[in-house]
């Protein structure tokens, strides 16, 4: 059964169309690279998704149950965790409290404290120490380790590499390349044409609130995607 279906979604800031008729499905294991320029329309589509944002119109279907109007934290218990763009921690809690508190309003399932850390060990050392006073990438990593403690069905990843220094950057994504190994099924918004690629089984890029392009991420070149990126392709047809 598919996991997440999209059926011609648009959402809206106001006057402004963020996204635009967007339909996709999302199969159990399958790991989607959603990529696009600022103001593409991807952490609109996520937090739709994730029930953080109201659709103006469409459907969503969650394992075949339509969840267009329920609320996030009942899509969160049904197995919908977000990650969201700047992580979002609670600053004054210790990087444990945070996993905790999380684990509170999810399903129960493999990932408890023991399996985050596992999964990141850069936080073994940093359990106790306030997640105020984390690096970025300890940061991001106490983050999708808090989504994880929900125990998601569907995990949804907003810019995992906006703002981290390259080090942090291979790190989060190592620890990311185990839960595709072990079977998580994601959706990562990501600028970073390569790294989305090099991690993801398909990949969608979205431009002004559509999806331009949507493949398989063997089969597609980055050629294809940096110029539906960049709208290449619309100005080529444009131009003739």
């Amino acid at each position: 059964m598919t996991l997440l279906g999209l059926e011609r979604i648009e959402a809206r800031h106001g006057l402004l169309q963020a996204v635009r008729g967007v339909s996709l499905n999302i199969e159990p294991g399958e790991t989607l690279a959603l990529v696009g320029a600022n103001g593409a329309g991807k952490t609109t589509l996520l937090r739709t998704v994730a029930g953080a944002h109201r659709p103006a119109a469409g459907r969503i279907l969650f394992e075949g149950a339509d969840v267009t109007a329920v609320p996030a934290y009942a899509r969160l218990r049904a197995g919908i965790a977000l990650v969201p763009e700047g992580r979002r921690l609670f600053a004054g809690m210790t990087v444990k409290e945070n996993l905790v508190v999380a684990a509170a309003h999810g399903r129960p399932g493999h990932w408890n404290v023991d399996t985050v850390l596992e999964a990141f060990p850069l936080l073994q050392r940093r359990l106790n120490s306030r997640a105020g006073n984390l690096s970025g990438g300890e940061q991001q990593a106490t983050a999708i380790g808090r989504a994880l403690m929900t125990n998601p069905k569907l995990l949804l990843l907003d810019e995992v590499s906006l703002g981290l220094a390259p080090i942090a950057v291979e790190a989060v994504y190592r620890s990311i390349d185990t839960l595709i190994k072990g079977g998580a099924t994601i959706i990562l918004v990501e600028q970073d044409i390569g790294r989305g690629l090099d991690v993801a089984t398909r990949v969608a890029c979205m431009l002004e609130g559509r999806i331009i392009l949507e493949g398989d991420a063997k089969e597609v070149t980055r050629e294809q995607v940096t110029e539906a990126y960049f709208g290449l392709q619309r100005a080529r047809r444009s131009a003739s």
